[in-house]
């Protein structure tokens, strides 16, 4: 039971990352690759800032590290007119050096006083089981914070302005809107929200590691697509809260197939294996989908004929 409230907290906590690539993938129809860098420097600065002392400022000092990678991966695509997936790697490779850099050391610890989770335990006097309630709580708590600001978000102009420049720039464009600018704008906040989840994970293991962020971005998009499987797609709402529930399904799923023992001793090290079989199957499911209801068509017209 616990190894499923551990899996509830982690769910939630990427969540948040599920929900930046939700934006720059579905929202803005763009492939931002950046996300595995935003996600390290915003867990590398929120490491830094909360081992001095400050667990708290480490939180809006992620988000604004994120929100430079977005700019600098916005600016590449909008000024120097370099293609998307480009410009994401241009600015994934050069922040992992930065990570590197400015973190001196490939592992930093935070320090058990300086986690936010650590401190809400310190306030109640919980037995490791409720630690971890306690934890899922706390977790759920960031996770529903952020996504209803995201959803509030999406009801006013500039968020109006953002989707439409991903439905259709040209029109945008036509209606005096700087198209550009709307990039630049969702880019900065989607990997804004990237880092945030990276700066919870650092608060939630109690270190920064410069390879904690590889395979995120394969984890948020497996997170967008079975959340959209689960809900469907039917508006940016509904979208953010399937993203949601699809990181939480995706941790779920994951931490079955390891409390399993599905492959023996090797559970724990096919994680990457069940990231990528888990992504096929749920992009499969659309297909399979189409393809019966074309078969049902061609029997109803066989049948009509």
């Amino acid at each position: 039971m616990a190894l499923y409230i551990v899996a509830l907290q982690e769910g939630f906590l990427y969540g948040i990352l599920a929900l930046g690539i939700y934006l720059s993938l579905r929202v803005l129809n763009l492939p931002d690759l950046t996300t595995e860098g935003s996600f390290g420097f915003g867990a590398s600065i929120a490491a830094i800032i909360a081992a001095t002392g400050h667990p708290l400022l480490s939180f809006p000092c992620a988000i604004l590290a994120g929100a430079l990678a977005g700019a600098v991966t916005g600016l590449l695509q909008t000024r120097l007119k370099i293609h998307p997936v480009l410009s994401g790697i241009i600015t994934m490779n050069g922040l992992y050096t930065i990570n590197l850099m400015a973190m001196g050391t490939t592992n930093l610890s935070i320090g058990s006083s300086n986690s936010v989770f650590k401190l809400l335990y310190a306030c109640f006097d919980l037995d490791p089981f409720q630690k971890k309630i306690a934890g899922a709580i706390a977790a759920a708590i960031f996770a529903a914070i952020a996504l209803m600001l995201m959803i509030l978000f999406f009801k006013t102009h500039l968020g109006m302005c953002i989707r439409a420049t991903g439905d259709n720039p040209d029109m945008v464009r036509a209606s005096s809107i700087n198209a550009d600018r709307t990039k630049l704008v969702g880019l900065c906040i989607s990997n804004a929200l990237v880092a945030l989840s990276g700066a919870l994970i650092v608060h939630y293991c109690g270190y920064a590691d410069i390879n904690a962020s590889s395979g995120t971005l394969v984890y948020g998009l497996a997170a967008v697509i079975i959340g959209e499987a689960v809900l469907g797609r039917s508006g940016p709402t509904r979208g953010l809260i399937s993203a949601m529930v699809g990181s939480v399904i995706y941790k779920l799923i994951v931490t079955l197939v390891v409390d399993l023992n599905l492959f023996g001793a090797n559970s724990a090290n096919m994680m990457k294996l069940m990231c990528a079989v888990i992504v096929a199957i749920t992009l499969a499911i659309p297909a399979a989908r189409q393809y019966n209801q074309k078969r049902k068509l061609i029997k109803e017209a066989g049948k009509h004929a």
